[in-house]
């Protein structure tokens, strides 16, 4: 949702040129949301999906950062210093989401190399 609002004020700006970011990113929300709900992670099993997650998160913090922080400088205009407010927050919530899905992979990895042999053989 905060993607697609970061979206409408890049849309309703001057700084138009930053709009592909928050609407790949807010596709890319929804397809993974979808995916999940579907279960098509467990359909799915060669595609590594909490790594997958993992860098999606990633990379939205760090862009978010970087345009949120060229529209609040360059733009002057009220709808450019509302998205990079908003590409703000973007990137807090995604730094705590990148944080949690962290832990997750950990503990996925972790599953993981214990089914390997060996793991088996340290027992």
């Amino acid at each position: 949702v905060l993607s697609f609002i970061i979206f409408i004020c890049y849309i309703a700006s001057l700084a138009a040129s930053f709009m592909m970011a928050p609407l790949l990113e807010f596709l890319l929300a929804l397809f993974l949301f979808f995916a999940y709900a579907s279960k098509l992670n467990e359909k799915f099993k060669g595609l590594y999906w909490p790594l997958t997650d993992f860098l999606r998160c990633v990379t939205a913090a760090i862009i978010y950062f970087a345009i949120s922080i060229a529209a609040v400088s360059k733009y002057n205009d009220g709808a450019s210093k509302a998205g990079g407010v908003f590409g703000f927050i973007a990137t807090i919530v995604y730094a705590i989401d990148f944080y949690i899905t962290f832990n997750d992979l950990v503990t996925f990895l972790k599953q993981g190399s214990s089914d390997s042999p060996e793991g088996r053989k340290s027992e």
